[in-house]
């Protein structure tokens, strides 16, 4: 493959990506009548079940063998899964309950943070403009604690609890497939021991009907697909590329929380919001200049005689 065709497949696959987790909340709203634990116990065992197939098939039950002897990798995952595992339970919880205006406001910090912690914990440099960026953020956030008495409790847990687990995973030198898998099987014991013994009769695939079950059986592919596509996207095309389409995902929740599902978007939201925004536009330019800046300097380079 050319390189110009695995650049535009990447952009296909990053596009790919970021529309399945933006319109996810259409595929949780049609499962409203399962509580939000038990669509969790069930995005836990189909995705082990399709994750089994995928790591067989592409030949990738080595790399889980020898992420699985590595004591430090292992306690990392674990920790990841238990993030992770809230983050995917406040997720849907957010959806069913009507809070999608919220959870779209945490995936759009979830970058700044991720430049928050780089900075805090991989000693990366912030350049002045990302700094600016993050503060606009948090202005946001605070304007909307104290002029409006309200915390944006959902919208910063997903954030940080994602961002904590993007960290971790940075981490371990595990590729995103194997880590998955193994991350899922940690919470696999937990999940089949909730449906077994606690789940309510929703859960029952014997007694539901066949568009219910298929529903819940799709939970698998609708975790992993976006997934794979991110994986196949990064591989593509530079990661900083990579960063201009993460904003599809929360443009699209924000678009169907307002449009679709008329969840209010109240004074104090839409200040927190705008904030939110110009922040993110600062960020985005300054990577984009900074893209360029390299991609400039990489030029001259080539060009120089050794």
């Amino acid at each position: 493959m050319s390189q110009s065709n695995s650049v535009r497949s990447g952009v296909i696959f990053a596009i790919f990506a970021y529309t399945i987790w933006g319109i996810a909340p259409l595929y949780f709203k049609a499962l409203a009548a399962v509580p939000p634990i038990e669509i969790l116990v069930h995005r836990v065992v189909w995705s082990v079940v399709l994750l089994t197939f995928l790591i067989v098939g592409l030949r990738h039950l080595g790399k889980v063998k020898t992420a699985m002897k590595n004591k430090r990798v292992l306690i990392t995952l674990m920790v990841a899964s238990t993030l992770l595992a809230c983050n995917w339970f406040l997720y849907i919880w957010a959806v069913n309950n009507d809070y999608i205006l919220e959870a779209s406001l945490g995936y759009y910090i979830n970058p700044l943070i991720n430049v928050f912690l780089g900075r805090l914990f991989l000693g990366e440099t912030l350049r002045m403009t990302q700094k600016v960026a993050v503060g606009i953020a948090v202005l946001g956030v605070l304007i909307m604690i104290f002029n409006f008495g309200y915390l944006p409790w959902i919208a910063l847990t997903l954030a940080v609890s994602f961002s904590i687990y993007g960290l971790l995973r940075k981490q371990v030198s595990v590729d995103s497939l194997p880590g998955l898998f193994i991350e899922t099987l940690f919470l696999l014991p937990a999940a089949i021991i909730y449906w077994i013994f606690f789940a309510t009769q929703a859960s029952n695939l014997s007694t539901n009907d066949t568009s219910l079950n298929v529903l819940l059986l799709l939970a698998g592919v609708v975790t992993t697909a976006p997934l794979l596509c991110f994986t196949a996207a990064a591989r593509r095309i530079r990661y900083s590329t990579l960063g201009f389409f993460q904003y599809i995902g929360p443009s699209l929740m924000f678009i169907l929380a307002v449009t679709l599902y008329n969840e209010p978007l109240s004074t104090g939201r839409l200040v927190t919001f705008c904030f939110v925004w110009t922040a993110l536009a600062l960020f985005t330019f300054d990577s984009f200049k900074h893209y360029r800046k390299e991609k400039k300097e990489k030029k001259l380079a080539a060009l120089r005689p050794e």
